[in-house]
């Protein structure tokens, strides 16, 4: 599964041939959430408030680099690096 962005203790993954909806997988110690990428809602799993906190805020700014980094995977394409949150 390809990483996306680190930050924070937090890893961002996308899977090439995952399920819909779009979204990505955010890791924080032995946590893991997936997050719809047009939402930003967990779907599955849980991360601690304030890492929860900090990957809504990552995503809300990178939707659109999420949203091509989807198509991407979709398509057997190259991931992206996005950039973390400082």
């Amino acid at each position: 599964m390809p990483e996306l962005s680190r930050f924070f203790g937090i890893v961002i993954r996308m899977f090439y041939s995952d399920h819909e909806p779009a979204h990505f997988h955010a890791i924080y110690s032995e946590y893991e959430a997936l997050i719809e990428i047009e939402t930003l809602l967990v779907f599955r799993g849980s991360l601690p408030r304030r890492a929860l906190a900090l990957v809504l805020e990552w995503a809300a700014m990178h939707r659109s680099e999420l949203h091509d980094d989807w198509q991407r995977a979709r398509t057997g394409q190259t991931l992206n690096e996005i950039e973390p949150l400082d």
